[in-house]
């Protein structure tokens, strides 16, 4: 017989748990926890190691469970650091009050989600996916009815393929489905509950995108700046290439953020970004990621096939960055100016022009200042906190190195632009040329100051979006575009 269920004025499902015997079944992904194991557990293999990721997908041959399984195998999750679904625990909290038992039935790993109930304590049994079994749909209601009976259990789900388990069960309550899948949950006749959607909302899918790290993609106007004599149509090449470059970063974007999930995770702000948080799930990020970069690089391939190049070369640089290079000290940084660097080669390839070496030497200490002033600011920032840092080849000890480069290399392409100052056809070229002395100026005011802020502690990861955010930094950048456009103009 169906032990009698009730609910809450609110609606909420409300069984008489300790004398109803039900059993309250709570699924893994997408319910109790914000995010996916399959998709965590990819990245995390690809972020330790490619060869660990290849090396699973080839389990796949023989089926999806021996996929999560041979990624099980290669990888670790740390529990205490997931996105879990606060609704759901508190859900759960209330059943076990009640007297009553709760399992946890999942498709994802059985070692995995022993891992989450270990860590959690809050279940009285766990079911998970074996080498031989992915425990999903049918196969998941047909193992809790042989466990608990039919109606012997109230489950909790997220997915159309949830429908054959809310089929046998005596209540259902759902977390964020669709529309369609509500009403086919409704039209079972259960005592149901719905849960509302949380996450994958535009806003989190903006910061995601990171439109603030953009600005770093006006790069591409500098040539097209330094060179009064072009304009016209060439202006739409170039917000064509600014465009294709923007998808392309964000696209890398994405998978930096996936790659870097355990470590952003462990940060104090880096936590709270759209994937690390579970605003966005894994498994959006998979698919937003390729999108993206088919767009950018759509838009390169439409302004000219050289673009496209460029454009594929950044990308990959972005990645080999990402999945890689990151990790090692001083090429970290000197990748890090290089693709700032190749910003710039992009607007030139845009307007057909090639780039001075003038230009070029300046790009590469000035960039090279930064980068090293970004990893400053973190390790000043680690330091503060008491936080080891991880996946880079610094340690604390490197601030004062780290200081000393920067400086160094931002006072060298100061003195870049100087000796191009005093380049007779420069003076010919622009009728207020001695404006670029103020620039000079201000720019040793400002790399010292960005120095000085970094090692204090005191920046963001990013040189760029702190100098947006810092008022005297955006003072600064207003003076030298007055001084500029002086001496392009008078």
């Amino acid at each position: 017989m169906t032990p009698a269920l009730s609910a809450h004025d609110d609606g909420a499902i409300l069984p008489d748990a300790a004398r109803s015997g039900l059993v309250l079944a709570v699924d893994l992904d997408g319910t109790l926890l914000r995010s996916d194991m399959l998709h965590e557990t990819m990245w995390a293999a690809l972020a330790t190691r490619s060869r660990l990721f290849l090396q699973s997908a080839g389990a796949l041959r023989n089926g999806k469970a021996a996929l999560k399984a041979a990624l099980a195998d290669r990888v670790t999750i740390d529990p205490r650091t997931l996105p879990y679904d606060k609704r759901v625990l508190d859900l759960i909290k209330a059943w076990r009050a009640d007297g009553g038992e709760v399992a946890l039935v999942t498709a994802t790993d059985v070692r995995l989600a022993e891992a989450v109930a270990d860590h959690l304590g809050l279940f009285d049994m766990v079911h998970g996916s074996t080498p031989e079994q992915n425990l999903k749909g049918a196969d998941k209601a047909a193992l809790l009815v042989a466990e608990y009976g039919p109606r012997g259990f109230i489950y909790v789900g997220d997915s159309r393929a949830d429908l054959a388990v809310w089929d046998k069960a005596a209540g259902a309550i759902t977390v964020g489905v669709s529309p369609a899948v509500r009403r086919a949950v409704d039209a079972m006749g259960r005592l149901a509950e719905h849960l509302p959607a949380q996450g994958n909302d535009v806003a989190s899918l903006i910061r995601a995108l990171r439109p603030h790290q953009w600005l770093k993609n006006l790069l591409v106007f500098v040539p097209i700046v330094a060179d009064p004599a072009h304009g016209g149509w060439q202006w739409t090449w170039v917000l064509a290439t600014f465009a294709a470059i923007s998808l392309v970063a964000s696209a890398g974007y994405v998978i930096n953020d996936l790659l870097d999930l355990a470590d952003d995770r462990s940060h104090p702000r880096k936590r709270n970004r759209p994937f690390a948080s579970g605003a966005l799930s894994v498994s959006t990020g998979t698919r937003l990621a390729p999108a993206l970069l088919l767009l950018g690089l759509g838009i390169a391939g439409m302004v000219s096939p050289a673009l496209l190049t460029v454009v594929v070369i950044y990308f990959i640089l972005t990645m080999a960055y990402s999945v890689r290079l990151k990790r090692y000290a001083i090429i970290d940084i000197c990748m890090l100016a290089g693709l700032y660097t190749v910003r710039i080669v992009a607007g030139g390839v845009a307007i057909g022009v090639g780039l001075s070496v003038w230009l070029l030497a300046f790009s590469m200490f000035t960039f090279f200042a930064l980068a090293a002033a970004k990893r400053l600011g973190e390790l000043s920032d680690a330091d503060a906190a008491g936080r080891t840092v991880t996946r880079r080849g610094y340690s604390l000890e490197d601030r004062r190195i780290l200081s000393q480069m920067a400086i160094s290399a931002g006072y060298m392409g100061v003195l870049v632009l100087a000796l191009y100052i005093d380049e007779p056809y420069v003076q010919e070229r622009f009728g207020a040329h001695r404006m670029f002395w103020g620039v000079c100026a201000l720019l040793i005011f400002w790399i010292s100051r960005l120095v000085l802020i970094a090692n204090r502690g005191q920046m963001d990861d990013d040189p760029l979006v702190w100098a947006i955010t810092d008022p005297i930094s955006r003072a600064t950048v207003a003076l030298i575009a007055i001084l500029i456009a002086l001496a392009v103009f008078l």
